[in-house]
């Protein structure tokens, strides 16, 4: 082994683990392997940047915008729709015309792009025909990944499998010849879901998921009429022009405003900045206990020995600031104190930005590398501090900058728990009341014994004194929540039973920027003027402490609000929805045009007068010119996060055929599998990119494998297209994971599947597909070259 060789899969190591630990983006992984290339110069800056002119890259961007092209005028979901009407309402027929129309439609849109197409049409199907949707969705995704092997344009891995044959000189794949081994493979794939893979799909009762998507249950099914009820706010109240989001209603206690009741008027889902006004009632959505549970903490009293205690403290703490590490867990996570507290034994006291220092709301912000955190610790969580990975840059903080740089002495105080109080044995993290209102507790004082930095489920005493960090003004707050009048009775439902409030269920584009983000941080109410009442994920409906959670790409969103605001929702491109309120008709007057240009590209490829590369990207550009879609929508179309991770990888793959690391790697697969025969190889390759599914994105996998096989079939003699084909199929069947392709996590949410449920099916499904290639693969190709 050579020192170039040892380079080369040192970089190939670090980029899988990163792969597998999933610490950075992909894409940005492919970029820092590119620059490490250069850099050492295992290959030329020419060649680092080629992959982003590679005729491979170009095509598969180009096929986006063409995918995009068809579904936005309507052709692909006219045709979904037409043929699943011939399904019936027998499962089994179901399941095999949603997996042949979604493998038909993937041979030439981006399968991605097909299933969240046909996601929408087959949750309605279910809900109509009372078959639970996760007897269906499973199939659907499978059914578009299987489509994407009959064709060359059908997946990007098919693109860049036929790209490195041509660079190496050999003779490259043409359109269809995809199609004998991925067609067969359709076939065969969907006859074992209908008749056998169906019954390890879950069963769930067609009730419970038709109650679960029928606007008119899905008020029942997540209670809401059974936890309305009403509130009044005196006239004379603390709250009496404080806007809602000042109240906490729904912050602190997880309750929901569903509409405000002024005189005669009624507003419904009121925004944060609505000032509340004396006599204001409130139809609230939510658990009345946990709103009792606040209204106890009430009964604290402010008290003047902040200055005592402070002292007492002063010694036995210490206060440092820490700098957020690159790559920490922290990053782009919102700050929850107890949490925090739990895990590194410190309370954060405020966050230092460039010059912007925040003392308040700090679980309000996503954290950033680089942040500068003010830290509370003892002597020997701070030595542990310095050995964690999350942090650096450990400073301790001095007096004079306490005071000028964080003022904390404006935000200190300490409040008495009373004697006879409701409040014994209760706890601040128990009730959240530090995330809500921003409390943090330094110390406290009982019986007269200091307690330092008292553990987070430190249960409180009466006569108990506690050194807070926080705003006074808050514990105001705290006392209007105790003002508020429970109405009895029955509460008036006149506004949910109305047309006026509905609910929806959506899910998130596979393209949606909002995947990542923290839930306060998207603003529901503020931005679309609704609320988020659940989250479906991974087979359960979470609908507790949403202010905590960060949204995943394979969620299910259940969103409230007025009418007309989901009804603009259903236009917003970072959503799927699965339950629209109205049905907007599809204009399908494009469709024959966009129809017409995808023929064309076929068909000038198939006569082989334009490379797929150049014929894509004139149908691409006539998609745009005749107005199928706009240019910006072209743009949005492109996953640039797949065309940078393969334009990024292409150069390691450069590197290893050039250095001899792929002839390496090859000579080590031939010492296990060549004297077995060649067929073992092709297996034992087919296997190794199978297995490489799980952990590492296809595209990223084909452009490793491609120069290994090429040299293990040039060691045995074998048609390197033989066992490129092997490769390309195994590449593409995705199945036993729901994050070994975007298909498998777009239906999570919606199917409400859970990870096991994606092994039990996508084991004997991954295992009947390579029985299927290596039958089909001697039919159709030779094993040696001629």
């Amino acid at each position: 082994m050579t020192l170039q060789i040892g380079l080369v899969l040192a970089i190939l190591a670090i980029s899988l683990v990163l792969f597998v630990s999933e610490k950075l983006r992909m894409d940005l992984i492919a970029l820092m392997v590119l620059g490490m290339l250069a850099v050492t110069g295992l290959v030329t800056p020419p060649e680092a940047v080629a992959g982003f002119s590679n005729a491979a890259v170009i095509a598969v961007w180009a096929m986006f915008i063409l995918s995009d092209g068809l579904t936005r005028t309507g052709i692909a979901n006219v045709i979904g729709h037409n043929v699943l009407r011939l399904a019936g309402r027998n499962e089994t027929r179901m399941i095999v015309v949603i997996m042949l129309t979604a493998g038909g439609l993937s041979a030439f849109m981006n399968n991605i792009g097909v299933a969240a197409l046909m996601l929408p049409v087959v949750v309605d199907i279910a809900r109509r025909t009372r078959i639970p949707a996760s007897r269906l969705l499973m199939p659907l995704a499978y059914g578009s990944l299987l489509g994407g092997l009959t064709t060359m344009i059908g997946t990007p891995p098919n693109l860049l499998i036929s790209g490195s044959l041509e660079a190496a000189g050999e003779t490259s794949f043409a359109l269809f010849d995809f199609t004998p081994i991925g067609g067969g493979v359709l076939v065969v794939g969907t006859v074992f879901i209908a008749l056998f893979g169906r019954h390890l799909l879950p069963r769930k009762k067609p009730e419970d998921d038709i109650q679960r998507r029928s606007q008119r249950n899905l008020r029942t099914q997540y209670g809401l009429q059974a936890r309305a009820f009403e509130m009044r706010v005196p006239a004379d109240s603390i709250l009496v022009g404080k806007t809602l989001g000042q109240s906490r209603i729904g912050v602190a206690t997880g309750l929901i405003v569903l509409a405000l009741e002024r005189g005669r008027n009624t507003e419904v889902m009121p925004s944060r900045q609505t000032v509340l006004q004396g006599n204001d009632k409130l139809l609230i959505q939510g658990r009345l206990d946990r709103f009792h549970e606040f209204q106890r903490w009430s009964e604290l009293v402010i008290e003047r020995e902040a200055p005592v205690l402070q002292g007492l403290m002063a010694g036995q703490v210490k206060l440092i600031e820490v700098t957020v590490e690159e790559g920490s867990n922290l990053v782009s996570e919102l700050l929850h104190h107890s949490e925090f507290r739990e895990t590194y034994g410190a309370n954060v006291l405020a966050i230092r930005r460039d010059k912007l220092v925040r003392r308040v709301n700090l679980s309000h912000v996503p954290l950033r590398r680089g942040d500068v955190l003010l830290l509370q610790a003892d002597a020997d969580t701070v030595d542990d501090l310095e050995r964690a990975p999350d942090f650096t840059d450990f400073r301790e903080v001095t007096e004079e900058e306490l005071s000028e740089v964080y003022r904390l002495q404006e935000r200190i105080f300490v409040v008495r728990v009373p004697r006879e109080t409701q409040l014994a044995g209760d706890t601040l993290m128990r009730n959240r009341l530090g995330d809500a209102f921003d409390f943090r507790l330094l110390a406290l004082f009982r019986e007269g014994e200091l307690v330092i930095m008292p553990e987070p489920d430190q249960s409180l005493k009466g006569g108990d004194l506690l050194l807070i960090q926080g705003r006074e003004e808050d514990l105001d707050v705290l006392r209007g929540l105790q003002e508020l009048e429970i109405q009895r009775g029955a509460p008036n439902l006149n506004t949910l039973e109305s047309e006026r409030l509905s609910l929806l269920e959506a899910t998130l584009d596979p393209r949606s920027s909002l995947a990542g983000q923290p839930v306060p941080d998207i603003e529901f109410r503020e931005k679309y003027g609704l609320e988020l009442v659940a989250v479906w994920r991974n087979g359960e409906a979470i609908r507790t402490n949403l202010d905590q959670l960060v949204l995943q790409l394979g969620d299910a969103l259940l969103l409230l609000g007025p009418r007309q605001r989901l009804v603009a929702l259903e236009r917003d491109p970072d959503f799927l929805i699965l339950t629209p309120v109205t049905q907007r008709p599809v204009d399908t007057a494009k469709a024959p045009l966009a129809g017409s240009i995808m023929l064309a590209v076929v068909f000038s490829v198939l006569i082989g007068w334009l490379p797929i590369y150049i014929a894509a990207v004139i149908g691409a550009t006539l998609m745009v010119l005749t107005n199928c879609l706009t240019m910006e929508d072209a743009y949005r179309a492109i996953d640039w996060r797949a065309i940078f991770l393969i334009a990024g990888m292409l150069p390691l793959g450069t590197a290893m055929e050039q250095t001899g690391a792929a002839q390496f790697l090859a000579e080590q697969t031939m010492a296990l599998l060549g004297p077995l025969g060649p067929w073992w190889v092709i297996g034992g390759l087919y296997l190794i990119t199978a297995a490489g599914t799980m952990i590492i994105p296809t595209a990223a996998l084909v452009v490793l494998m491609s120069p290994i096989v090429l040299s293990a079939s040039g060691d045995l003699g074998l048609a390197p297209q033989t066992a490129m084909m092997a490769v390309a199929m195994a590449a593409s069947a995705s199945f036993t994971s729901p994050i070994s392709h975007p298909a498998n996590i777009l239906v999570m949410g919606p199917g409400g599947y859970r990870f096991a449920d994606y092994l039990k099916v996508g084991l004997p499904l991954t295992a009947v597909v390579f029985v299927a290639v290596m039958l089909l693969l001697p039919l159709f190709w030779p094993l040696t070259s001629v």
